[in-house]
C-alpha cells in the first residue's frame, strides 16, 4: 500500500494539483478498462474462436466486462487517494468500492463455475437416460450461486464493520434445523445420486426389489424411482429406500437371461414332438 501511495504522490507532483492528478488517474484507468474490453472482444476472443472448444470463449466473454469494472473501481480509488479527501469520505468510498469488488469477484467465480458445469456436467448428463443427473447439475449450479453470493454478502458486511460472527452462528443453527427437517428429502436426493454414480439401475432395466416389486424402470428422478410392473401399474419407490435395499437387476451383467416357461401337453402326445 505504501508503494501505491508513493506512486500516486509522484503523479500529484507531476501535475502540481491533487484534483487534476486524481482526475487524470481516473481517466487513465477508464481508458485502460475500455481498452481491455476492446482487446478482449476483437483479439482474444478471435484467437479463442480458433480452438476446438467453446469453453474458453464462454469464460473470456463472461469475465471480460466485470474485470473492466474492477479496473475502473481501482482507478476511482487511486484518484481519491490523490485528492486526499477527508478521512470520513475516504472510509465511505473504500467500503463502497470494496463491496462492489467483492460482488464482482463473486459474479466472476460463479459465472466460470456455471459455464464449467454446463459444458462438462450437462454433456455427461445428456449421455444418460435418467433425469436425476440433469436435476443434480441444476441443483449444483444453484448451490454454487447461493454459496458464493452469501460469502460475498458476509465479506461486504465485514467491510462495513458489521460483526459477522453472530450471523455465522445463526446461519449454522438454522442450517442444522433445516437439514433435520429435510433429512428424508435429502436422503432421497443423495440416494438418487448414489444410484446414478454406482450405476445400480438405469431406465429400461428389469429389477426386483426386496418387497417383491418386479418390473421395468421407467424413470429415475431426483427423489424417487418409478417402476412399471407387468400389470401395467407404476410403483413409486423413494430413492433413499432403494439405495439401501437389495435389488435384483435382471439385465446385469448382460441383458440376456434364461426364462423357465412351464406348459402342459395332452396325455398320449408324441414325446419326440414335445421335445422338439
Amino acid at each position: 500500500m505504501a508503494d501505491i501511495n508513493l506512486m500516486v504522490e509522484q503523479v500529484v507532483q507531476y501535475f502540481g494539483n491533487r484534483y487534476v492528478a486524481g482526475a487524470m488517474i481516473f481517466a487513465a484507468f477508464f481508458v485502460i478498462s475500455r481498452l481491455s474490453v476492446w482487446i478482449t472482444e476483437k483479439i482474444v476472443l478471435a484467437l479463442a474462436s480458433r480452438t476446438k472448444t467453446k469453453l474458453d470463449e464462454l469464460i473470456i466473454a463472461k469475465i471480460n466486462r466485470p474485470i473492466s469494472f474492477i479496473l475502473l473501481f481501482l482507478g476511482i480509488r487511486l484518484g481519491l487517494i490523490a485528492c486526499k479527501l477527508s478521512q470520513g469520505w475516504v472510509n465511505i468510498s473504500d467500503k463502497i468500492l470494496v463491496s462492489l469488488i467483492f460482488v464482482l469477484v463473486a459474479y466472476i467465480v460463479v459465472g466460470v463455475i456455471n459455464i464449467l458445469l454446463e459444458q462438462w456436467g450437462k454433456r455427461w448428463a445428456q449421455n444418460t437416460m435418467s433425469k436425476v443427473d440433469d436435476h443434480v447439475i441444476s441443483l449444483l449450479q444453484r448451490s454454487v450461486n447461493l454459496l458464493f453470493f452469501v460469502v460475498a454478502f458476509l465479506l461486504v458486511l465485514d467491510a462495513w464493520g458489521i460483526e459477522i460472527g453472530p450471523l455465522l452462528a445463526s446461519l449454522g443453527i438454522a442450517g442444522v434445523a433445516v437439514a433435520f427437517a429435510l433429512q428424508t428429502t435429502l436422503g432421497n436426493i443423495f440416494g438418487g445420486i448414489s444410484l446414478i454414480v454406482d450405476r445400480s439401475i438405469k431406465v429400461g432395466d428389469t429389477i426386483q426389489t426386496e418387497d417383491g416389486t418386479f418390473g421395468s424402470v421407467i424413470d429415475v428422478g431426483l427423489r424417487s424411482t418409478r417402476i412399471r410392473t407387468w400389470d401395467n401399474e407404476v410403483v413409486i419407490v423413494p430413492n433413499g429406500k432403494l439405495a439401501n435395499a437389495t435389488i435384483q437387476n435382471y439385465v446385469l451383467p448382460e441383458p440376456s437371461a434364461r426364462v423357465v416357461v412351464p406348459f402342459g401337453v395332452a396325455y398320449g402326445s408324441d414325446v419326440e414332438k414335445v421335445k422338439k
